[in-house]
């Protein structure tokens, strides 16, 4: 019986723990060969000595069930590094068919307590660590196409998170990172649709290393149960969106923990107002505008528990 990605090579960044991990497992689970990336540095905020043992851990776990899988010790945010990945992949596999972009820290502080270098590393090691590994892979694929005349199959599978969307006080460069992943996803569909190649990005909510402070005391799984935040419940969706099955998905944004997976719309107009001049005046505007907002709430950002869906145990 054949495995939905039966001949297929993939990539998992930031694979050596958590969402990544579970990631590779799954997409080994489906037939593919897998490049296990993770630069394995312990510090949640990217400190730490680099260690290729946790993308190794991974490889033998998937090598044990039966699968392929090699490691990669490298930084993404590197452009280099991303180089050497994808060529690894296409040199052990002879092609690469899945991108999934997982890679990511934290270095979380109000805006105005945040230094330079905390917003510089966290949007290199989000948002230019999607580029970097997009970047090669797209040119892998557009090369493909050309050569053998028609569609190939490529699959990008970008991680954001709901912070974008909603707002988190303590994270303006995360939130900053993640709303930028949604855009280069969104814009990479566009540009790689004619070579059969489709990049959709997903918010997943899951317990791991990186969110254990944002879900502490939400949910806890009673003995026995599978954690309803357990990565686990994320990974299957990544496996679908990097199938043939997915073909037509393409340019999404998807919500997805235990047991529900949400297709996000593109953001809709809430209200418009026309001059009735030829251009507005300050006084028409505030006549317009603020009524509007009058029986508002001040912050209309979501509320925590209202986003997540979450209740505290």
């Amino acid at each position: 019986m054949s495995l939905p990605l039966d001949g297929r090579s993939a990539i998992v960044t930031g694979a050596g723990r958590g969402l990544g991990r579970a990631e590779a497992l799954e997409l080994a689970r489906l037939g593919a060969s897998v490049v296990v990336n993770d630069y394995g540095q312990p510090g949640r905020d990217g400190s730490g000595e680099a260690s290729a043992t946790p993308a190794e851990e991974v490889a033998e776990e998937i090598r044990a069930a039966g699968g392929r899988a090699v490691a990669h010790l490298g930084d993404v945010s590197d452009h280099e590094q991303a180089r050497a990945l994808v060529e690894l992949a296409v040199d052990t596999y002879g092609k690469l068919d899945v991108l999934v972009n997982n890679a990511g820290i934290l270095r979380d502080r109000m805006i105005f307590s945040m230094t330079e270098d905390e917003w510089d590393s966290v949007i290199r090691v989000h948002l230019k660590g999607h580029f970097n590994t997009t970047h090669f892979a797209a040119a892998h694929w557009r090369a493909r196409s050309k050569a053998s005349g028609g569609p190939v199959h490529g699959r990008i599978v970008n991680t954001s998170s709901e912070a974008f969307l909603a707002g988190s006080a303590g994270q303006p460069n995360y939130a900053a990172a993640k709303g930028g992943i949604v855009g280069l996803t969104t814009s990479t569909a566009l540009a790689l649709a004619r070579y059969g190649v489709t990049a959709n990005v997903i918010c997943p909510r899951a317990r791991t290393r990186m969110t254990e402070d944002v879900f502490a005391g939400f949910q806890e799984p009673a003995e026995g149960r599978l954690d309803a935040l357990a990565p686990e419940h994320v990974a299957p969706l990544v496996g679908y969106l990097a199938s043939p099955a997915a073909a037509k998905v393409n340019g999404q944004l998807l919500v997805v923990h235990g047991g529900m997976v949400a297709i996000v719309e593109r953001p809709r107009v809430a209200a418009k107002f026309d001059s009735s001049k030829e251009t507005f005046s300050f006084d028409e505007l505030d006549e317009l505008i603020s009524p509007y907002y009058e029986d508002r709430p001040p912050n209309e950002t979501f509320a925590a528990a209202e986003v997540l869906g979450l209740k505290r145990g």
